[in-house]
């Protein structure tokens, strides 16, 4: 598992196409604040069945804060997957940084 920040997760953005954006947050959450190219699998979802992971392209997770991201990649991480990046701050400092249109909550 790394952390990538949110500056760099701008930077992938716009130089990539190969990975994936997985927001771990629960349905209700989105309404507050969401990426447009992100995909929505609750963290306890993704942790009861990892084969909703992609292993075959790098796969970010953002949450709120990090945190529930922080935890996942390390079960993930546990799992094998070596290719799970977790957004330091979460949308909370995408928000902050990139963004301050975005709600925080």
């Amino acid at each position: 598992m790394a952390d990538i920040t949110v500056d760099e997760l701008v930077r992938w953005r716009a130089e990539r196409t190969d990975f994936t954006i997985l927001d771990v947050r629960e349905p209700w959450e989105l309404e507050m604040s969401s990426l447009p190219e992100a995909t929505n699998l609750p963290m306890r979802q993704v942790a009861g069945d990892t084969s909703v992971v992609p292993r075959d392209r790098d796969v970010v997770l953002i949450c709120r804060s990090g945190s529930r991201t922080d935890m996942l990649a390390d079960h993930l991480g546990r799992l094998g997957f070596t290719n799970i990046f977790s957004l330091t701050g979460g949308l909370n400092e995408w928000a902050r940084r990139i963004d301050p249109s975005m709600r925080q909550y």
